[in-house]
């Protein structure tokens, strides 16, 4: 019997020659997870490359965290939910509505609450834990997003039926932006939005926006907290 390692092949009828990395710009260089044994709820999975309108269709999850404002929704994420899943009886324009009557409602009895809330979009095959953007701003902050995902997290502990759970990472958004502060009006970074994410308690999966599919000179891993290495590396050591 040989002892020779063959390659591995990928593809039927020859397509690992035809499907050279090279050619395709929206891609990203994969980098192996920390080894190591696993330790159950310790980490954020990222699903790079993974179309999150499709997996919702699938059924691959019960619940969806994602933003919403009182003003248009219809370029968002929630829009497009909302209008793919035949089992919903929410649109664009009663998202929006419900998001403004909670938002003037809250004018009147909760003014001097901290921001955001969360609002619950019961679609029947899935449920949507929407963040709700601050009235008045266009985006939502830092600070918003470490708020809305403890208030996230504490909606889904305990409940094996809100499980399992994905969100979008705020970031390339049309509707519902991620700033760093009200200040400065750049994006975070990837990592400090799934720092934020993990240090409110989340454990689901994170889709990042399509945007990011493009960085293949850079190299990416498939969940977060990334590997201690990466620290050292900063700090100037190998």
């Amino acid at each position: 019997m040989s002892t020779t390692n063959s390659p591995v092949q990928l593809y039927n009828d020859g397509a690992d020659d035809l499907l050279n990395a090279e050619s395709f710009p929206d891609r990203v260089s994969m980098l192996p997870a920390q080894h190591g044994p696993p330790q159950s709820g310790s980490r954020i999975r990222v699903m790079w490359g993974q179309d999150l309108l499709a997996d919702v269709l699938d059924g691959r999850y019960r619940a969806v965290i994602c933003g919403v404002n009182d003003h248009d929704n219809s370029h968002g994420i929630i829009a497009q939910i909302c209008s793919l899943l035949t089992t919903s009886q929410w649109s664009a324009n009663s998202v929006t509505s419900y998001a403004k009557m909670f938002q003037e409602s809250l004018q009147i009895h909760a003014a001097n609450d901290r921001e955001p809330y969360i609002l619950k979009y019961d679609l029947d095959s899935v449920l949507l834990l929407a963040m709700l953007r601050p009235r008045g701003r266009d985006y939502f902050t830092m600070g918003d997003l470490a708020r809305g995902f403890r208030t996230a997290c504490k909606m889904l502990q305990g409940r094996a039926d809100r499980r399992p759970v994905c969100s979008v990472s705020f970031l390339g958004a049309t509707s519902n932006k991620l700033h760093i502060d009200d200040a400065n009006h750049n994006e975070p970074s990837f990592e400090s939005v799934l720092q934020t994410m993990h240090d409110a308690g989340y454990r689901g999966d994170v889709y990042p926006s399509p945007q990011m599919w493009n960085y293949a000179h850079i190299g990416v891993f498939p969940s977060y907290p990334y590997p201690k290495g990466i620290d050292r590396m900063r700090a100037g050591s190998s």
